[in-house]
């Protein structure tokens, strides 16, 4: 799937990975698509979580390699 932008959040612990996503999608314009790339294992469940409390879409998640990877649309 196609994305606006992409966030590189590997080698980062929680909560840095929902932290810099919060950042970005704020810098989005609403309907973006947000891709985010992370190592820590809990940020799974994170932007599970991230993704019911902010009204924001999480799109798609997948774990590749001991990469994760999320695509988050923007409210």
């Amino acid at each position: 799937m196609a994305f606006d932008q992409e966030l590189d959040a590997s080698g980062l612990n929680c909560p840095l990975p929902i932290l810099r996503t919060k950042k970005a999608l704020g810098k989005m314009e609403s309907g973006q698509v947000l891709r985010v790339i992370a190592t820590d294992p809990g940020s799974i469940k994170d932007m599970e979580a991230f993704a019911k409390q902010t009204g924001n879409e999480l799109i798609e998640s997948g774990e590749e390699g001991g990469k994760y990877t999320f695509l988050m649309r923007k409210a």
